[in-house]
């Protein structure tokens, strides 16, 4: 192997936007990430569903009216 070429591989803290933190190895020193396992809502259970079967109705009446006029 060539010396030399790998990174420095050191502790790194992990920052998240909801304020929570966890210690982990990486090149970087500090992390700052938007959301982790604590806040994400896939994990919290907190997941929202989009109603997608609502939206396509209200197209299709919104574009109905349209094509009757015409």
């Amino acid at each position: 192997m060539k010396a030399k070429i790998h990174p420095n591989y050191v502790d790194c803290t992990v920052r998240c936007g909801c304020g929570n933190s966890f210690e982990t190895m990486a090149t970087v020193k500090e992390l700052k990430i938007e959301i982790c396992n604590v806040c994400h809502p896939f994990y919290t259970g907190n997941q929202k569903f989009v109603d997608a079967a609502g939206r396509v109705d209200r197209f299709k009446k919104k574009f109905a009216k349209k094509a009757a006029k015409s």
